[in-house]
């Protein structure tokens, strides 16, 4: 089970999960089959993360969604762009800015 960001030229991120490959799951947004998305195609991903269950990867979704846009999103997607492929996540840091609470500092990406 996978947690994806995914992003437009325009950066605007859509943030879910999914069972299925992250390329099959991009091919569907890009090919205008997912409604919330058709419409600021074409999108990249730019971030994921794995989940060992269904509940765990709601649970992230549910956190980062909270999270509004802000700083906190900035900082975790911004956290892969040095890297090669622009979609791994951070070896280290857990530190996502002044926005998130508390409790959303205890996850961390996989």
């Amino acid at each position: 089970m996978y947690l994806y960001i995914l992003v437009n030229k325009n950066n605007k991120y859509y943030i879910g999960i999914t069972k299925k490959s992250l390329e099959d799951r991009l091919k569907r947004h890009n090919s205008g089959d997912v409604i919330s998305t058709r419409t600021h195609r074409p999108w990249k991903i730019t971030y994921f993360e794995e989940h060992e269950s269904y509940e765990s990867a709601r649970k992230r979704e549910k956190q980062i969604k909270s999270w509004h846009g802000g700083n906190a999103l900035k900082k975790l997607v911004s956290s892969v762009a040095g890297s090669s492929n622009g979609r791994t996540a951070d070896s280290g840091s857990a530190y996502l800015g002044s926005n998130p609470s508390p409790a959303a500092l205890t996850g961390t990406p996989r």
